[in-house]
């Protein structure tokens, strides 16, 4: 992608009004090409065309990637290093277009440390990883025995329009991996929302995913990772869909307020 088109996509691919999600969900449907196009420019945004930063702590190398030689493996929890918590999660996580420390897992870092809680803080996000991906990553992440993962996932699928039902087998397998691969891990889920473009039926389907995985496997839910972040051009970049720092902190409280007393009640 060019810089003309970082540009229309930029323009194009905003929410161009705070959105209220699920209840305030426009019912008309965007079609044809139009839609098509508005697709395409928001999974360009999503995926970082000509933008991306490497996370601040390396995922799974893909075939096409460095060697495994050059990443950093996850940090073991039983080395006697400070337990850890991994994020596995998307762009939105990694902190696509910040500095690594500006991303909302470093600033969850920065609160663990003002709480005098003895938890080190892995990000482990994928810009552009859909959540058959971090399905694929799962068993990679937990080899270092985190005591807590918190899982942020299907943003992209939503914004490629993908099968809801897919979705959920995706989380609900992963969890399922998850919990025999690290069976003492407290397992947290994040929420996502679609863009209400793609349809109110498509938006309940996706919307109603989080809360019943979390009902179903009894786990602590994140309602929106974005709540309050979500549409605002003053809390978001230029893309209008990945945070600003500003925006990014609201995110780490959105984050914290589930998150700071499960740490709590473990330290």
């Amino acid at each position: 992608m060019n810089d003309g088109d970082t540009a229309g996509a930029r323009s194009r691919g905003r929410w161009k009004q705070p959105l209220r999600f699920p209840a305030l969900l426009p019912d008309r449907i965007i079609v044809g090409s139009a839609r098509a196009l508005l697709l395409l420019v928001i999974i360009g945004a999503m995926t970082g065309c000509g933008r991306e930063r490497p996370s601040t702590v390396a995922a799974k190398p893909r075939a096409d990637s460095a060697p495994a030689a050059a990443v950093q493996p996850v940090p073991d929890s039983t080395s006697g290093a400070r337990p850890t918590i991994v994020f596995l999660g998307t762009s939105l996580t990694a902190g696509l277009g910040l500095d690594p420390d500006d991303a909302y897992p470093a600033m969850i870092q920065r609160k663990i440390d003002s709480a005098g809680l003895a938890f080190r803080v892995v990000n482990a996000g994928e810009s552009g990883e859909s959540s058959a991906g971090a399905l694929r990553r799962v068993d990679w992440v937990l080899r270092g025995k985190p005591v807590m993962l918190v899982v942020e996932t299907g943003a992209n699928d939503g914004l490629r329009g993908q099968d809801p039902d897919s979705l959920r087998g995706n989380i609900e397998s992963l969890l399922g991996r998850a919990r025999a691969d690290a069976p003492d891990a407290q397992l947290i889920l994040a929420g996502m929302e679609a863009l209400p473009n793609l349809g109110a039926v498509y938006a309940r389907r996706f919307h109603a995913i989080y809360p019943a995985i979390a009902e179903k496997y009894k786990l602590p839910l994140i309602p929106f990772l974005l709540a309050n972040v979500a549409g605002m051009d003053s809390l978001n970049q230029a893309d209008g869909i990945h945070p600003n720092i500003k925006g990014e902190r609201i995110v780490a409280d959105n984050v914290w307020r589930v998150l700071g007393p499960l740490l709590k009640a473990r330290h």
